[in-house]
């Protein structure tokens, strides 16, 4: 040990290897804090690191474990560094399995894969800015304004997970309104809205005809979608769980409903008629069973029948408003009537609490009213001879 004073100490080991040393007492304990070795820190390196150590401990701290805690402290600094590649795959993780609608799961990690991660995926969360979400999102803004704005908003998603778990702070760079908004123009200004393709409702007693000479579960399906005027997921995923047959009513759960809450549907005759089909053909728990064992018709099997019947320009889901614009425009139904049908809030929170019922009885009549419209004879000229529309 050669002494240079304040402490410090030249120490040379029995291999002759020389380091920098601060000796100093602690509490009546005699202590030494390595500064490094000679062939890196030089004397007035050696002298400064003394110096500095000398000041903390007059100050009342220690110097050992003042450098332990600055470490740790970049330890951890250093763990919570995470890629934002990393943070999505971990939101996508925690999150997935609240996602009722599995095209909508597996879209997250697709369209993150091909537009956020090329230019974001092995970027520190906390370095994303405007600029980087930007960068994902102004070039297919134009041309996929959908896509690109599904992106934006799940990016968003991401960050603020981010923020919330300690990774990142500030502002989320991809937020819309106030922010992104006064960069980027309206996806209304760029891209009109188009809305699912509805059948004209004066159509539907020819093109039922035409649909009930399809072959087919899918075919019976899409029958029992229109009649029902429930969504495709909501039919595809039908259980035989769910249907009271004496009762003549289909109860929807409430995870495989949009809103989140139990739907009721009342079964008119001629959904209960391909309800009896379905049984005589029964192979499992789905009312509409898929090609695969255990599992029920793909979202795809009902549009690929209106392909086989050359109404490609149509989708399942557009028969909903076609529905919908024939009870508004041919009966005298309440309006709440048949928004409870398609499964549709009604009302505000104020209204909700005191609606108890979900107008079960009427919506009932309605259905019926509906089949029977689905089963008017059309005449040549394209009228309609309408048959027991309810009132």
């Amino acid at each position: 040990m050669h002494a240079d004073g304040g402490g410090l100490y030249l120490q040379v080991t029995r291999a002759g290897v020389p380091s920098w040393t601060f000796r100093f007492m602690r509490n009546g304990r005699e202590r030494y804090m390595g500064l490094g070795p000679l062939h890196t820190i030089s004397l007035a390196e050696a002298r400064k690191r003394a110096a500095d150590a000398r000041l903390q401990k007059i100050e009342g701290g220690d110097p050992i474990e003042t450098r332990r805690a600055k470490r740790a402290a970049a330890r951890t600094e250093q763990a919570k560094v995470m890629t934002f590649q990393a943070c999505a795959e971990a939101y996508i993780s925690a999150n997935e399995k609240g996602w009722r609608n599995p095209k909508h799961a597996a879209q997250w990690p697709a369209t993150l894969s091909t537009y956020a991660y090329p230019v974001l995926g092995d970027l520190p969360v906390h370095a994303i800015d405007t600029g980087l979400v930007t960068k994902v999102i102004e070039p297919i803004w134009s041309t996929k304004s959908e896509t690109a704005s599904r992106v934006r908003g799940r990016i968003e998603a991401v960050l603020d997970w981010a923020t919330v778990r300690g990774l990142r702070s500030g502002e989320n760079p991809a937020r819309w309104r106030g922010h992104l908004d006064k960069l980027l123009p309206k996806k209304s200004k760029i891209a009109r809205v188009e809305h699912h393709a509805a059948l004209p409702y004066p159509e539907i007693g020819e093109f039922i005809a035409q649909l009930r000479q399809q072959d087919g579960v899918a075919a019976l399906a899409l029958q029992f979608a229109i009649l029902t005027a429930a969504r495709t997921g909501e039919v595809v995923g039908a259980m035989w769980s769910e249907i009271d047959l004496k009762q003549r009513t289909w109860t929807i759960p409430p995870e495989r409903m949009k809103a989140g809450k139990v739907h009721r549907v009342p079964l008119c005759h001629a959904a209960m008629a391909i309800v009896e089909k379905a049984a005589s053909l029964r192979s499992g728990e789905f009312v509409f069973p898929g090609g695969k064992a255990g599992r029920g018709l793909s979202n795809m099997a009902m549009l690929k029948v209106l392909s086989r019947m050359g109404r490609d320009q149509l989708t399942t889901h557009g028969f909903r408003s076609s529905f919908r614009d024939w009870a508004a425009e041919r009966t005298s139904f309440p309006a709440e009537v048949a928004e409870m049908a398609l499964a549709h809030t009604v009302g505000d929170q104020v209204q909700a609490a005191y609606r108890r019922g979900d107008l079960f009885e009427k919506r009932r009549d309605l259905a019926e009213a509906w089949a029977t419209f689905c089963d008017a004879a059309h005449i040549g000229t394209g009228d309609v001879i309408e048959i027991g529309v309810g009132n």
